[in-house]
Formats: C-alpha cells, sequence, structure tokens
C-alpha cells in the first residue's frame, strides 16, 4: 500500500464483542511474517486506535437489518462515523489521510468530516475505486485488451446504484473505447453492471465484497500518496469545490490525476458525460445530507 519498504504500524479498532475475534486475526497477520508490519494493536478504543495515526480506513459500518429504512440506516452509521471524527480530530496525527469504506461511504465520509473540524476537509475520502476497478475489468473483458491497456474510466457521484460510470474519455490501447464498444454495451449492459455489481457478489456468495474491496482500499491509498501510472487517472469521492455545479462540500466522486499529492482535475475539457446521470446521483447524496444535518 504504501511502498514495498515502508514499515507499518497497524492499529486495528474493534467493537468489544469481537475481541475475541480480532486477537485471530492478530495471530494470523504475525503467523504471515510481512517484511514491512512492524507492530500490531488490537483495541475497542477509539482514541487509542487513532492516536497519532497517519491513515485512518474507516472499513466498519452497520449494514442494513430486515425493516430498516434507508433513513434508519443512515442515522445509525451517522453515531458511527461522527464519534470516529471526534476521535481523529482528538488524538490523530495532523497529515492524517482518511479512507471511508463503509456504506454508505460518502455520506459516512461528510460525517466524518465534520466532527473533525481541525482536519483540512481534503484529508477525508470516500472509496468509489471498487466501482472504478469495476469499470475497468468490464471493459477490458469486453474488449480483449489486457488490462494495462484500459486507461481513463470515471465514476462520478455516489457510491451506490446511481453513481455514474463514464467511458466518454476511457481509451483501450490508445483508441476511444467508446469507437471500439457499442453505445448499447454502454447504456444497457456496462453501466447497469458497474451500479449493481455490489448486489449481485451479494447474490452469487451471500455476503458482501471482501477481497475486491480490501484490494481497492489498497489502490486508493497508493495510489493517493505515491501517485497514479502515467497518463491515467482514479476515481475517488472527494470534498466537492463545485465543480460541474455540484454543490461545494458534498463528497462526490471525481476523476483524479495524482502526483504524489491529491490533484483534483475539473477541467477535462470535453464535456461528454449526461448531465441527468450526474444530477441523479447528485440528488441522492443531498437526500443523504440532509437525512443526517443535525449530526454534521
Amino acid at each position: 500500500m504504501l511502498g514495498v519498504d515502508q514499515p507499518v504500524n497497524l492499529n486495528l479498532l474493534e467493537i468489544p464483542a469481537a475481541s475475541a475475534a480480532v486477537q485471530g486475526v492478530v495471530m494470523e497477520l504475525n503467523d504471515c511474517a510481512f517484511a514491512t508490519l512492524n507492530r500490531i494493536t488490537a483495541t475497542s478504543d477509539a482514541n487509542e486506535g487513532f492516536k497519532d495515526c497517519n491513515f485512518a480506513m474507516l472499513v466498519g459500518a452497520r449494514p442494513r437489518g430486515p425493516g430498516m429504512e434507508r433513513k434508519d440506516l443512515l442515522l445509525e452509521n451517522a453515531k458511527i462515523f461522527s464519534a470516529q471524527g471526534k476521535a481523529l480530530d482528538a488524538v490523530a496525527s495532523r497529515d492524517v489521510r482518511v479512507l471511508v469504506v463503509g456504506n454508505p461511504a460518502n455520506t459516512n465520509s461528510l460525517i466524518a468530516q465534520h466532527n473533525a473540524p481541525s482536519l483540512p476537509r481534503n484529508r477525508f475520502t470516500a472509496m468509489t475505486r471498487l466501482d472504478h476497478n469495476r469499470g475497468l475489468a468490464q471493459l477490458k473483458e469486453k474488449s480483449g485488451a489486457a488490462l494495462e491497456q484500459v486507461k481513463k474510466v470515471i465514476i462520478w457521484g455516489n457510491h451506490s446504484a446511481t453513481q455514474y460510470p463514464d467511458l466518454h474519455h476511457a481509451t483501450v490501447g490508445g483508441k476511444p473505447a467508446l469507437s471500439l464498444v457499442d453505445s448499447s454495451w454502454f447504456k444497457d449492459s456496462f453501466i447497469p453492471t458497474v451500479q449493481q455489481r455490489g448486489a449481485a457478489i451479494i447474490k452469487a456468495r451471500g455476503t458482501s465484497s471482501a477481497a475486491s474491496a480490501a484490494a481497492a482500499a489498497l489502490d486508493h491509498v497508493h495510489d493517493w500518496m505515491l501517485g497514479t501510472p502515467p497518463g491515467d487517472w482514479v476515481s475517488m469521492g472527494v470534498s466537492s469545490d463545485g465543480s460541474y455545479g455540484i454543490p461545494e462540500g458534498v463528497i462526490y466522486s471525481y476523476r483524479y490525476l495524482q502526483e504524489r499529492r491529491l490533484q483534483h482535475r475539473a477541467g477535462i475539457g470535453d464535456q461528454r458525460f449526461q448531465p441527468r446521470k450526474m444530477q441523479a446521483t447528485q440528488r441522492e447524496l443531498l437526500e443523504e445530507r440532509d437525512g443526517v444535518k443535525d449530526l454534521i
């Protein structure tokens, strides 16, 4: 995640009820004998877990239960992420980078950010790299090209079924992707497949994405810190600066080019994305924000 020679002190934050299970995780990590794993601390105290941390990967969130409305889910997760935001604000390193993975990731990131007022807003991100990677994989499979030839997919908006996976700037072997695939495939297969991939995996294996989500989290932090491959970009949910008419402050997924620092590249010239899809995912994010307004 941080390079082949960067030692890591790993703090694992878990709820008290899972204290025995997390000790099993610690044992397995030790048994892997990773060369860069320097120290492991397992705790249920957020102030201990986030003490002086440089990277915080907020994975845990409450899933929706039977009969639970989306608003109820938002409020339950708001309690978790407001508490974690306050702990980060109090004890984390001032250069901390925060990745929120637990869903609804964009709004959970917004909640954590607003509860950490002493930290810069751009230190809080939400993971849409999993959706980005899913888009790369779908285009690779359709085109038959090697993965390294597929570039410049964009995920706009929310990490949800309203997101807009965009191929208007994507290339395959240097050629425009949309010149190599049917328009109907892009609209009727690619977009809904990426949007609904998480649900399809749950249906197939009976539980949420695990390995692919973990790989995407590692990719997200790696490229945030070490830079994207030359001539390519990634997708990341960050605090909007008002680009494309997205209200300032909303955690929205844009395309990013990173050269050892986070750079939001809004002006990509040819804006052939579909405003209707951009606005649909924006509306959902604003509804989610309004649902937790008392906690931000």
